[in-house]
């Protein structure tokens, strides 16, 4: 099942670099594949964390996409036209609500996973319900 989640995880975040970046060459796809799914492979030891760190790289990329696009715009050298700065807008909303989005849903995933472990059944019940038998007594 980890082996599943990994590679959705990094076909997730792949998925993401290929939509930031339009014209994206094939090699640098297969380089991004590789380096996300090394990075699961090696720092995820449970579900949750896989995709706590997909969750988290999706947020980087969609931080990113509304820069790479005025990067880009401003790299033509000739003034925008109203379209593209409307695009423009467009993208830097979108991208910081999306950003948000993913990097806090991240953060509970992180918050999940590494949370201390709950005490064993053998040490008796829940405390919150000790005291209920007593009451019925």
């Amino acid at each position: 099942m980890i082996y599943l989640n990994v590679l959705l995880g990094t076909v997730v975040v792949a998925v993401g670099l290929w939509l930031l970046w339009d014209p994206l060459p094939p090699m640098v796809l297969v380089g991004w594949m590789f380096a996300v799914g090394g990075l699961l492979w090696w720092k995820a030891r449970s579900l949750t964390e896989i995709w706590a760190w997909s969750t988290l790289l999706l947020g980087a990329e969609s931080f990113a996409w509304p820069l790479i696009l005025l990067v880009q715009m401003k790299s033509t050298g000739v003034q925008p036209s109203e379209d593209q700065m409307g695009a423009a807008v467009s993208a830097v909303v979108m991208g910081l609500f999306s950003s948000v989005f993913w990097l806090s849903f991240s953060y509970g995933l992180f918050k999940r996973a590494w949370r201390p472990a709950p005490a064993s059944a053998s040490q008796g019940r829940d405390p919150q319900y000790q005291g209920t038998s007593k009451r019925n007594n």
